[in-house]
Formats: structure tokens, sequence, C-alpha cells
């Protein structure tokens, strides 16, 4: 089993103190290693209480429980929404709020739903107040980064005026300190750090990328760690949630994966999932194998039927042969 532990917490003056530990694991077996095994299910809190109608979490929620796995990443995006709804409420009793930021890291492999938690937890803050429009700017270093000496200050100044009242995801963010210390991506980090204080609590940035890569990356400016209090890491799929997965995406377009075809698509996926160990995309890589079997499945049945119309059922299935990939 892959156990993750995800810390969230403040430092410096005037930040929360606050701290969020999440433990992100896969469905891998547990691999004893002389202590028991952690007791996930049995440390998360109680279930939330029963939205009422009209609750800004209602739309929210609608959106993260057909997500596969991802249990924890959604147990934080509750909290988040609990520590708003507890905040407005002490401050109708005359408690103090506090003053929370919301700067996020989110560290994972592709494929592994950060571009799409990212869009809700915008929506989360437009709907909770925090955020006046709750639009997603994405950007990544081409956008960022500019060809001469004040370009790309000019250039991040722009992107993060556009992302004002919403969130700015720069995603491959380790990209921006790659080139070294006369690398123009340099100028677009300051830009960014410069911008929290200038527009503090007028727009959340969210960086996003490899693991390793983004640890290295918040090396580069020593006021960059203390500026994102909510850090995430999104676990890789299991094979059994991939399977979910590709079964979801064909009933979302009415189509049936064969039962030989799932055994077929499952064989590749652990295949797949040992090879390309650090450069495996996850939902993304099953979305590819999915599409690319709709189409030939659809050259297969114009051969079959060069006169006819295939029945109902044959138009849903997706037969064995209609997978294929690189060999």
């Amino acid at each position: 089993m892959d156990d993750r532990v995800v810390t969230s917490g403040g430092s410096g003056s005037g930040r929360p103190a606050r701290q969020i530990n999440v433990v992100l694991r896969t469905s891998e077996p547990y691999a004893l290693t002389g202590s028991s095994p952690p007791q996930l299910e049995s440390e998360l809190p109680p279930a939330a209480r029963p939205l009422t109608p009209g609750d800004p979490f209602l739309d929210i929620q609608r959106e993260l429980d057909p997500m596969v796995g991802l249990e924890n990443v959604k147990l934080l995006v509750y909290e988040i929404y609990a520590l708003l709804q507890i905040s407005r409420m002490r401050s109708d009793a005359g408690l103090s709020g506090g003053s929370h930021v919301y700067h996020m890291i989110f560290t994972g492999n592709p494929g592994t739903g950060k571009t799409t938690i990212a869009r809700i937890v915008a929506k989360l803050f437009q709907k909770m107040g925090v955020l006046s429009k709750g639009h997603m700017i994405e950007v990544e270093r081409a956008d960022l980064v500019g060809e001469y000496i004040g370009h790309t200050a000019q250039k991040t100044r722009d992107l993060v005026r556009k992302a004002l009242g919403g969130v700015l995801f720069v995603d491959e963010a380790y990209s921006l300190a790659r080139g070294g210390e006369k690398d123009f991506g340099k100028e677009a980090i300051d830009t960014l750090v410069k911008a929290m204080e200038d527009y503090r609590n007028q727009f959340v940035l969210i960086l996003a990328g490899y693991p390793l890569e983004i640890e290295q990356f918040l090396l580069t400016n020593p006021g960059l760690p203390s500026r994102f209090p909510i850090q995430i890491e999104f676990p890789d799929y299991s094979v059994d949630q991939l399977i979910q997965i590709a079964e979801l995406m064909a009933k979302d377009r009415d189509y049936a994966l064969m039962p030989q075809s799932l055994f077929k698509l499952r064989q590749h996926l652990m295949l797949e999932k040992t090879m390309s160990m650090f450069a495996f995309s996850n939902a993304r890589y099953v979305r590819n194998v999915i599409e690319k079997a709709f189409r030939h499945q659809a050259v297969r049945l114009m051969n079959q039927y060069p006169s006819g119309s295939p029945g109902k059922q044959e138009l849903m299935a997706v037969r064995p042969e209609d997978l294929k990939w690189e060999k």
C-alpha cells in the first residue's frame, strides 16, 4: 500500500495556525513493516451533517460524488467548506473569524484529477463569498515567461489581473525554475510572490506538478513554502479504479465494454503501470484508449454491415478487437 501523508499549515505572522493532515492511499495491499496498518476508515470524522436545500455545498457535492477515488481530497474540500461556514458563524457571534490563506499546491502525476479539483475549489470559493467570480485561469510556463527583460513581469501581472476574483492555476509550475538564475522564469516566480501580497485575498494561486519537481521548485524562493498553507498530493489510480473510470466513460457515451474487453484492458493497464512508473497518465491514458476504441469500433461496424445498420446492442458493444494500443 502506498501511504502518503499530506500536511497543510501556515507559518509566519498573521498566518493561520490550522494544520490539515490527510492520508492519501491507493487500494494496493498494505505491506506489513512491524506496525499495524493504518485504520484510515476508522480515523475519518463522522459523516457530515445532511445538507439542507440551498446549501452552497450541494452543487459541489454533486460534482465530487461521481469522481472515482480521491476520497481524502474530497474530504479536504469539505474541510475547507466547513472552515468557511464556521468562520461565518463565528463572525455572526462576534468572534474573530480569522484571516485564512487559501493558496494551494497540488502534486501528482498527470491524469489524477488536479485540474478538475481546482475548478471545483474555485466554484466553492465563489459560492462561499471568498472569491467574487470563481473562474479559473489555467496557465503554464509559456503563458508567463517572456522573451526579454521586463516582458515576463508584464505577462505575469496581466494574467494575475485576469484571475482576480478567481483562481490562477499554474500547471507544471516547477518549469519556471528550470532555466537557472539567468532564465526569465525566476522573474515570473518573483512577480507571482509579489502579486500574492499586492492582491491579498483577491485571488487564489494553485501550483500543480510532479511531487519531486514541486519540492525542488519551492526551494528556489525562500518565501514560497509558507505562502501555500494547503498542500495536497494526488495519488495514482489503482487498476481497479482505472477500470471503473473506463466503464463510466463508456457509459456516459452510451457504450458498453464487454467482459472480454474489460479483461483485456485490465491486463494492459497492469503492464502499462509497471512499465511507465513515472510517466503513466492515469485517467488521461484511459480516456485516450477508450476514445480510440470508439473509432476502431466504428470502422469494424462499417465493415461488418456494409449495406445495413447494426442493432442497438451491437452499436453499444466495445469488443476486445476494438481495443488497440501501440506495441
